[in-house]
């Protein structure tokens, strides 16, 4: 399966257009990643915690829009866009939304 944010692929042709496919994933942020990534940002650094949360997010929701093309018979998702959100109360929660076109490629 291709996965590409560009509207067309170099070298291929879109054949067939199969149709949008989406996928999310929300993740809830833990109390001791959240004390820990505190005190990360006061002395200085990355939040790993964070950033692991949000790579594995991103996973599912690549792996949601893989499992839709292929249902449509697609080998290739074009027009890839990616949204990260904070949502719930007090921002407690991460949200990662994909979507894109699922095509046929030769």
């Amino acid at each position: 399966m291709i996965l590409s944010t560009t509207p067309t692929l170099e070298g291929r042709r879109i054949t067939d257009y199969r149709g949008v496919v989406t996928g999310e994933a929300i993740l809830g942020a833990n109390i001791i990643k959240d004390f820990f990534a505190g005190i990360r940002d006061i002395v200085g650094g990355r939040a790993g915690a964070y950033e692991k949360e949000l790579q594995r997010a991103r996973q599912i929701a690549f792996d949601e829009i893989r499992q839709q093309a292929e249902a449509l018979g697609a080998n290739a998702v074009v027009g890839i866009d990616l949204d990260y959100e904070v949502v719930g109360a007090q921002g407690g929660m991460m949200m990662v939304s994909v979507s894109g076109t699922a095509v046929v490629v030769n």
